[in-house]
């Protein structure tokens, strides 16, 4: 494929055009017009990542076939999400009455929680504090 030919697939898939319609068009295989297309794909994503990590800003690198990274690394994670807990959807929150002081409270993720504190566990488990 000459260079020519090259800048006009580009300009073409900016378009919108198809691998097909864009083969028909230069009178090129179709199988060339993909090779060339997804080649210049991962060279584009090696040169100019798309993601920066929400806490620093620095490129996130990110894995093909998996989930999108949104952080550079998991202390950047846990320091962004401590310092945005309103953004955090938690689904997991559990209501109970405390057996001991009768106060109710609310457990996020342990849903056979029984009692407030520990030492209303020790008080009415042992009759101490």
């Amino acid at each position: 494929m000459t260079a020519e030919e090259k800048n006009q697939v580009l300009a073409y898939r900016r378009q919108g055009l198809g691998y097909k319609k864009i083969a028909s068009i230069l009178g090129i295989t179709e199988n060339a017009v993909k090779g060339f297309c997804k080649r210049q794909i991962s060279i584009e994503d090696k040169a100019a990542p798309k993601c920066v990590c929400r806490s620093c800003g620095k490129p996130v690198k990110q894995n093909l076939g998996r989930k999108e990274k949104k952080f550079c690394s998991d202390r950047c994670r846990m320091m962004w999400w401590n310092s945005h807990t309103e953004q955090v959807n938690r689904k997991a929150n559990y209501e109970f009455v405390c057996p001991n002081c009768k106060k109710h409270f609310v457990c996020y993720g342990n849903k056979n929680r029984k009692y407030c504190c520990h030492d209303c566990y020790l008080e009415d488990r042992y009759g101490r504090n």
